[in-house]
Order: C-alpha cells, then sequence, then structure tokens
C-alpha cells in the first residue's frame, strides 16, 4: 500500500523546473507595463492649469455669472471642474444641496482616477515574491542533482559527480534569474504606482479647492435670499417691528374749581 506524501507531490512539481515561472513574470511585466502607460495618457489628459481656473472660476462667481462660471468649467478636461460644475447646477438649491452633490460626484470621480493602481501595487509587493518561489524549484532541483546514481562505484561514481556539479552550478544561476526577474518587475510597478497616487491626491485636492469656492458663493446666495425675504416682510409688516418704549409721562392733576365768592370776598350762604 503506497502512502500519499506531500514532500514527493512537491518534489516532483519542482522537477519541472522555474522556467514556467519566468514566463509567469514576464507576462504580469507585459500588463503592468501596458497599465503604466494607459495611467500615463489618462492622467496626462486631465492636465490644466488649475491655479488660473480657480481664480477666473471665482472673478465669474464674484461678478454673479453663474452662466459664465459654467462654460467655464466645461472647457476644462480636470475632474475638479466637474465636480464644481455638478455644484453649480444646483446652486439654486442652497449651499446644503450644493455641498451633498459635490461630495457625491467627488466619490464617482475617485475611482476613475484610482483605477488599475491597486494591480500594479499588488504586482510591486508580490512579483518578488514569485521570483524567489522560482529560485527555491531551483535550488530543490540543485540538491536534487546532488544525489549519487544508484549502481556507480569508484572511477564511474566520481565521473557522474563531477557531471553533476555543473548541472548544479547552471540550476542554480537559472534560479537566480528568476528573482533577478521578479525584482525587475516589481521596481517599475512600485515606482509607477507611487507617482500616479501622488497625482491622484493632487487631484483630488484640486477638486477641493474648486468645491469650496463654489460652496462659499453658495453660502452667499443663501445669505442675500434670506436678507430680501426679511425686507420684504418688513415692508409688508409681517416681521416684527423695532418699536421704541414708551414712557409713560405722569398726569399733572387739574385744579379744583374755585367756590363763587371766595376771590370776590362775597359769603356764600
Amino acid at each position: 500500500m503506497h502512502h500519499f506524501s506531500l514532500i514527493k507531490l512537491f518534489s516532483s512539481f519542482a522537477m519541472l523546473g522555474a522556467e514556467w515561472v519566468m514566463w509567469v513574470l514576464l507576462a504580469i511585466s507585459v500588463v503592468s507595463i501596458s497599465l503604466m502607460v494607459e495611467r500615463w495618457r489618462y492622467y496626462r489628459a486631465l492636465r490644466d492649469d488649475l491655479d488660473l481656473l480657480a481664480d477666473r472660476l471665482n472673478e465669474r462667481l464674484r461678478a454673479d455669472d453663474i452662466e459664465g462660471a459654467k462654460a467655464l468649467l466645461r472647457n476644462s478636461p480636470s475632474p475638479a471642474a466637474l465636480v464644481a460644475l455638478a455644484g453649480l447646477d444646483d446652486i439654486r438649491r442652497g449651499a446644503g444641496a450644493v455641498e451633498k452633490v459635490m461630495g457625491a460626484q467627488t466619490a464617482r470621480v475617485r475611482p476613475r482616477l484610482e483605477r488599475n493602481l491597486t494591480f500594479l501595487g499588488t504586482v510591486g509587493n508580490n512579483a518578488p515574491f514569485v521570483g524567489l518561489f522560482g529560485t527555491v524549484i531551483g535550488i530543490i532541483q540543485s540538491f536534487d542533482a546532488l544525489k549519487p546514481p544508484a549502481g556507480l562505484r569508484g572511477t564511474a561514481a566520481a565521473a557522474a559527480a563531477t557531471a553533476a556539479t555543473g548541472r548544479i552550478m547552471g540550476t542554480i544561476a537559472e534560479a537566480l534569474v528568476a528573482t533577478a526577474i521578479g525584482l525587475l518587475v516589481a521596481i517599475p510597478a512600485v515606482a509607477a504606482f507611487n507617482a500616479f497616487g501622488r497625482r491622484v491626491k493632487s487631484l483630488l485636492m484640486s477638486t477641493e479647492t474648486l468645491s469650496q469656492i463654489v460652496l462659499a458663493h453658495a453660502h452667499s446666495v443663501d445669505s442675500s435670499e434670506v436678507d430680501l425675504k426679511h425686507l420684504i416682510g418688513l415692508l409688508r409688516g409681517d416681521g416684527p417691528s423695532d418699536r421704541a418704549a414708551v414712557v409713560a409721562t405722569p398726569s399733572i392733576p387739574r385744579p379744583e374749581p374755585v367756590p363763587h365768592g371766595v376771590l370776590t370776598g362775597e359769603v356764600v350762604s
């Protein structure tokens, strides 16, 4: 009865060699490079002078030129302009609604900016381990080659050991190549992940800048409408009026009537 041996199973798998690991790393490298190019072109298409855009947007809103501000934002390819435009579309609903709409639009924009970055980060973190796995397989093959052939003794055994030493050196060299390829795949992926992550952070910060400008204008619109309603209420007499306190003046007692004859000296009977 044969007993199942996990060690023998893995050993037979290791005897297949580490070349397939190198092919896996090569495929991962091709995919990661294509994603780097795609992300670079995407972020390049979103470039805009956001400082100048913020200044011009602020000028339009100070002049209460909502349509001009919308036209300015439509001409910008940046996601910050898209978020600010969503807020301006609902400017008449009040500052609270504008803040909620821009927050929702930012949540929709973020996944587009961060697309495929998770894959690049995963490749950068795990490609060296895949290469190390290939190296381990090669070392297993090297130790397996050290076993002397069965039935050989003397000069034949020595010659076989010498030949095995050459094969071992070649196998170890191939195993180290797998580690080198893993590092070669991981380093560009990590560099691209960090660079693109900084770009996403910068774009989201610019989104927050434009959102605050739109939100400030929304608050000013709300306060202007409140003041106008208050003024109309005062003109109609609906609102509370400021009345001065009336100070009660003490009344002066009227003189009592003088009896007839007192002033003339006559005696009144």
